[in-house]
């Protein structure tokens, strides 16, 4: 079986972009992941609780290829939101299985170049069409925009980043 390296380099940029992210939330606990530190609503755990959902939503999206999908916008309710029930450790699981989810969507995919439809929404209200491979590359941009929020949420936490941690 040959490597195709193009699949193994999104497998392994998406991985390398979790592992950032990941770091800043290394030896936090459910209650500081909840916590407000800045201006902004986003909590760690809510930046979490939005990325787990963002990879499953565009790993579901690039399955099903549903032409007539409209994004529901009252699902946003919570949607930057550590729920009272859910744990950094709950969904950090869920997320590795997002991520395996996707690695086995990349390397079965017969063609990242096929046109997948996206879900209308409010603000794009014409159906759009991503190349499968412009769809995992749009989460990777999601992890990474995330993972800046993190780190400034983070840092005025408890003064640590992916760069330093406080021992």
């Amino acid at each position: 079986m040959t490597i195709d390296q193009e699949r193994e380099d999104l497998i392994l940029a998406l991985a390398s972009q979790r592992d950032l992210f990941r770091i800043t939330l290394r030896g936090i606990t459910d209650e500081q992941a909840r916590q407000r530190t800045t201006a902004s609503e986003l909590t760690l755990g809510g930046l979490l609780h939005h990325i787990v959902n963002c990879e499953r939503h565009w790993t579901k999206v690039v399955i099903e290829r549903d032409e007539t999908a409209e994004l529901d916008v009252s699902e946003f309710d919570g949607e930057y939101v550590m729920g009272p029930d859910e744990t950094v450790a709950g969904l950090l699981a869920a997320w590795d299985e997002a991520a395996e989810a996707t690695a086995k969507l990349i390397r079965t995919e017969p063609d990242l170049s096929t046109s997948i439809p996206t879900p209308t929404t409010p603000w794009t209200p014409e159906r759009v069409w991503w190349s499968v491979r412009f769809t995992v590359l749009h989460v990777l941009r999601e992890i990474a925009h995330h993972s800046g929020h993190a780190d400034i949420i983070r840092e005025e936490l408890d003064g640590a980043n992916t760069t330093y941690q406080r021992v």
